[in-house]
């Protein structure tokens, strides 16, 4: 397995078979350091409508025959804008799919789509695959049921958004670090515009300190899993 960051909550999850792209955030991302076009995948997964993640879901779709994964009026969305396929999910629901399996987590945010339509709930995502767990908490505030998300799953990679102002801050995101109790937590969705800019290194310090191992990944950087 391997995990590939792209900046902002862009991560793609690889094997040998299969490639998912979460939040493909690309164009107008000023951390990106690739283009749409240079993005290889099966499948992409969508945590929520902003076009901060949905990004360039509709291209990458199109270029790779992609399917996408999301909420279902969102996956509906993206099937209009020309999509190649998709599957639509809900919040709790969970399907098997030839990688493995995903499952859609609450999170406390707002959805739309980058022309302002319902774009259903904001979710997270957990991805089951070759024996491993990934949580990608999308933007969220922090909840208790994070904590139910921890008990109920072995997560070993959590993707917690600490940019502040739009979603969790560091503080917050330390708490929820300590509720889904991931081997591994990997800071996203932050420094990418000066709104959300904050210290990962000061966020590191603060999961080192509760006993947990954090990973910060820069864009381009990519680690075996």
């Amino acid at each position: 397995m391997k995990i590939k960051y792209h900046g902002h909550a862009f991560v793609q999850l690889e094997n040998a078979k299969h490639s998912i792209a979460i939040d493909p955030f690309i164009t107008g991302n000023p951390s990106a350091e690739i283009k749409p076009a240079d993005v290889k995948c099966d499948y992409i997964a969508l945590t929520h409508g902003h076009g901060d993640h949905f990004g360039d879901t509709v291209e990458i779709s199109r270029k790779n025959f992609a399917q996408v994964l999301a909420m279902f009026e969102l996956a509906n969305y993206a099937e209009s804008k020309g999509a190649r396929s998709v599957h639509t999910l809900n919040l709790g629901g969970s399907f098997n799919f030839p990688f493995g399996r995903i499952k859609l987590t609450p999170a406390l945010h707002s959805s739309s789509t980058p022309d302002g339509a319902y774009a259903g709930e904001s979710a997270g995502i957990l991805i089951y695959m070759d024996g491993m767990t990934f949580y990608h908490a999308g933007d969220t505030a922090l909840f208790y049921d994070m904590k139910l998300i921890g008990e109920t799953n072995k997560i070993d990679y959590a993707f917690l958004p600490i940019g502040d102002n739009f979603t969790m801050g560091i503080d917050d995101a330390v708490k929820a670090a300590e509720y889904v109790n991931a081997k591994n937590i990997i800071p996203v969705h932050y420094n990418t515009f000066d709104v959300i800019k904050v210290d990962a290194n000061e966020f590191k310090k603060k999961i080192t300190a509760i006993g947990k191992k954090c990973i910060i990944m820069k864009p381009g950087d990519t680690i075996e899993a």
